[in-house]
């Protein structure tokens, strides 16, 4: 029996599945966004654009990112959840068509002192398999090559059950690994200046010790006293040897004093765990303050700085220790392992070639594997973040990136213009907050921000093309196609700071003359040399202030007016003119709300779910006690002033009853750097990374000297903010300061009156002066890559 079918062709109705394209997103109203709504193509390329503060980051990071990220980590169970960070919902009405989120951001890494390039993107883990395969002579497995595994061995009886009865016997057991057991892993030793942690002519009872935090009031003072290991009446210059080895170096010992079971532990071994093993950058001002002052780090001389000890040294394949492989530049090692064919351990060699070409795709080849993670800047840290996705197989996931371009030289930017084109091709949605003109031109879709900063924007100005962009009438639209000019005529030095020798990481023997009196500006790809010439040997010199790149710390109880000093003036003008103490108009002292503890809101935790914060009842969230806020300055309360933006308390404090010049001072360089709409209480957490760069320049500012250096201030700056910024540069230099600026923007580098430029490229085939000059010679001879970039820029 046959059975005849007909099938007619008919155009199949699309698939209900293949509807969701669109990431659509109402009602927004996170930190300064005003009920935003918005649709973003999927699998194409978004730009948000905008001035400094307009709310890219929150529409972006605050709401879409977060909620994608919220949304996967409610996946897991309430176990797991309770080891993850706690997100709350975004304040927004409506997230349909989110897809997986990775989030590559520009925050440093983690400041571990053990964490390398080479451990955070996994090419250690890697090496240390080679070399515990391939390496001669064989030492032992993966861990013998780790830096963070100490070498350990024992004896002794163990308890086995067998058939019913427990019997003992005799094990021994030993682990093999790669520390140095000198500077247990850490690559330097310290060296610690005794005359700067006690007064040998007091005893401990006078106040000896001039550690910060070690006082004999508290319980360092009742173990000291009754340890019963020293007299601590007695001046320590009279110690005898015993006596001072047990002050300083003493191992822990268990002690009772008054009763209560104690351990007392030397000064010296006390400071290497509470303070000598963190991140120094890490520290409290003042213990920072004491560690520069009491301790030296110098390389470790038994491993060379390498981390290794002389066994996992000495294992190597063709000739290459792995010390001497994570201290290559990575082009070069990228090279060294390509020459390497070892069938027995192939899948291994082209995951690790692939690593290591991504490096020198991205542009960080010359970097080397040993280098300390926390020494890289923010857009070294954003790219050594991409690296792990570059060759992921991984598609129809969100990439969201916050500028970058940071860091990059127009040279430079070409190829991260090619990388963000390669995700999106491969069928992934990229959101990207950026500044610059050349990412910005590349984008398929564009969402403009603003129209102003904090609350004059949190509006969309703008979407779609470029092309439409650019017609639009927004700022961003108006600025797109600025070029700055070079200037006609340049100021005269009036000396010069003289470099000799320089030789810091692959600077070679750099000699240079720095002009003072005009605005210089260092210029070169990424990784030439710059950061390392102007901070190795400009920036510890006296009278030159530093402004680096350096984050913010802060908590949500900092705001500008704390992080500036700006609280003082203002405390005291309100203690003074209603004469009660300061500290009653102080939100972490005396005057704080006692429902909120001065927080302005109650946070309640719900364990893995996600903690809800009220305003606080008793105060309506203005931080302060009822009866503070009866004392008055020029008829506003404290809360009321810190509610001002800065423009306003300006002209506040500027003239009146409630004039005060120290506070007027601050507030000016507020303004000078573009942060006249910021709120005076509004916490440091909420602000941009452009607004935190910003802040600390005009602190830095109030700094007596006659340089300025600055590292990269363009960061997180819109193109109508760098006009803002050269006029500040102009004023700095016109009233009688030397600037100097690290900097790849192109408007900057025309408006300088000197340019020092390094190269030709990175690393190795960097460190070298390439060109120094006016601007206008620069673009005349075209000689460098800057050059090069510069003359197309000005059209020249």
């Amino acid at each position: 029996m046959s059975i005849a079918t007909t099938t007619e062709t008919q155009p199949s109705a699309p698939h209900v599945a293949d509807s969701h394209d669109l990431i659509r997103v109402q009602g927004a109203r996170e930190n300064n966004l005003k009920d935003v709504s918005v649709e973003l193509p999927k699998r194409r390329l978004t730009v948000f654009t905008g001035v400094s503060g307009s709310g890219k980051s929150s529409l972006v990071f605050g709401t879409i990112a977060a909620e994608s990220q919220r949304m996967i980590n409610e996946t897991y169970s309430a176990f797991v959840q309770g080891f993850m960070p706690t997100l709350s919902r975004p304040e927004v009405d409506v997230l349909e068509g989110l897809t997986t989120a990775i989030i590559i951001d520009q925050e440093r890494m983690g400041a571990n002192p053990r964490s390398t390039v080479g451990t955070v993107t996994d090419a250690n883990a890697m090496l240390r398999i080679l070399f515990s395969r391939l390496g001669q002579p064989h030492i032992g497995s993966p861990q013998a090559f780790s830096f963070n595994v100490a070498s350990i061995s024992g004896t002794g009886a163990v308890a086995i059950e067998r058939a019913g009865k427990t019997v003992k016997e005799r094990r021994d057991f030993a682990i093999t690994g790669g520390m140095c057991a000198r500077c247990e892993g850490m690559g330097r030793v310290s060296d610690i200046d005794l005359t700067q942690l006690y007064d040998d002519s007091k005893s401990l009872n006078e106040g000896a010790l001039t550690i910060p935090g070690y006082s004999m009031d508290g319980w360092y003072g009742r173990i000291f006293s009754g340890c019963g290991l020293f007299d601590p009446d007695k001046p320590i210059r009279d110690f005898t040897e015993t006596e001072l080895h047990d002050l300083l170096h003493k191992e822990p010992t268990k002690i009772k004093v008054e009763g209560i079971n104690l351990t007392y532990e030397g000064l010296i071994p006390k400071l290497q765990k509470s303070m000598l093993s963190k991140d120094k950058e890490a520290l409290q001002p003042h213990i920072r303050a004491f560690v520069e002052r009491a301790v030296t780090f110098t390389a470790c001389p038994e491993c060379g700085g390498t981390r290794l000890n002389e066994v996992t040294r000495s294992s190597k394949i063709r000739g290459i220790s792995i010390a001497d492989a994570c201290a290559m530049q990575i082009s070069d090692l990228a090279d060294w392992v390509g020459g390497l064919d070892e069938p027995s351990v192939a899948p291994l060699l082209a995951k690790l070639r692939h690593t290591l070409e991504s490096f020198v795709e991205i542009g960080l080849g010359y970097l080397s594997l040993e280098r300390p993670s926390g020494t890289l800047s923010g857009g070294e840290a954003q790219r050594v973040k991409m690296i792990r996705h570059l060759g992921s197989s991984l598609t129809d996931v969100t990439y969201v990136f916050d500028e970058p371009t940071v860091g990059l030289h127009p040279h430079d930017i070409q190829r991260m213009n090619h990388l963000l084109l390669r995700l999106r091709d491969k069928g992934n949605t990229v959101l990207v907050v950026e500044h610059k003109p050349e990412l910005i031109a590349i984008a398929d879709h564009i969402v403009d921000l603003g129209p102003g900063a904090g609350t004059a924007g949190g509006s969309i100005c703008y979407e779609g093309t470029v092309e439409g962009l650019r017609s639009s009438g927004t700022i961003t639209g108006r600025h797109l196609d600025d070029r700055a000019a070079v200037k006609d005529t340049v100021r005269k030095p009036t000396g010069t700071l003289e470099v000799r020798g320089a030789t810091a990481n692959n600077l070679r023997d750099v000699d240079v003359d720095i002009p003072l009196g005009v605005l210089v500006v260092v210029t070169g790809v990424a990784g030439s040399g710059k950061s390392s010439l102007i901070h190795g040997s400009v920036s510890g010199r006296d009278g030159v202030v530093a402004i680096d790149q350096g984050a913010i710390r802060g908590s949500r109880r900092s705001n500008p007016a704390t992080y500036t000093g700006l609280l003082d003036p203002i405390r005291k003008a309100f203690a003074k003119a209603n004469g009660v103490k300061p500290a009653l108009f102080s939100a972490n002292s005396e005057g704080a709300c006692p429902g909120c503890n001065g927080a302005g809101v109650i946070y309640t935790d719900l364990a893995m779910m996600a903690g809800v914060a009220t305003t606080c009842e008793e105060c309506e969230g203005k931080r302060f006690q009822a009866s503070v806020l009866d004392y008055h300055l020029g008829g506003r309360d404290i809360s009321e002033v810190l509610a001002m933006s800065v423009t306003e308390a300006e002209e506040f404090f500027g003239s009146g009853p409630a004039r005060t010049p120290a506070a007027h001072a601050i507030l000016g360089r507020l303004a000078d750097v573009g942060l006249g709409y910021l709120s005076l209480g509004q916490p440091l957490t909420t602000l941009s990374g452009g607004e935190r760069q910003r802040l600390k320049l005009a602190t830095h500012m109030a700094e007596k000297g006659g340089v300025y250096v600055l590292d990269e201030p363009t960061t997180g700056l819109h193109l109508a903010d760098v006009e803002q910024l050269l006029g500040l540069l102009d004023r700095l230099v016109d009233s009688g300061k030397s600037v100097i600026v690290i900097e790849h923007h192109q408007a900057v580098m025309a408006h300088a009156d000197w340019i020092i430029d390094l190269g030709p490229g990175a690393g190795h085939d960097g460190g070298r002066i390439v060109f120094e000059g006016t601007p206008a010679d620069l673009v005349a001879a075209r000689s460098t890559l800057t050059g090069e970039h510069l003359a197309a820029y000005v059209g020249a």
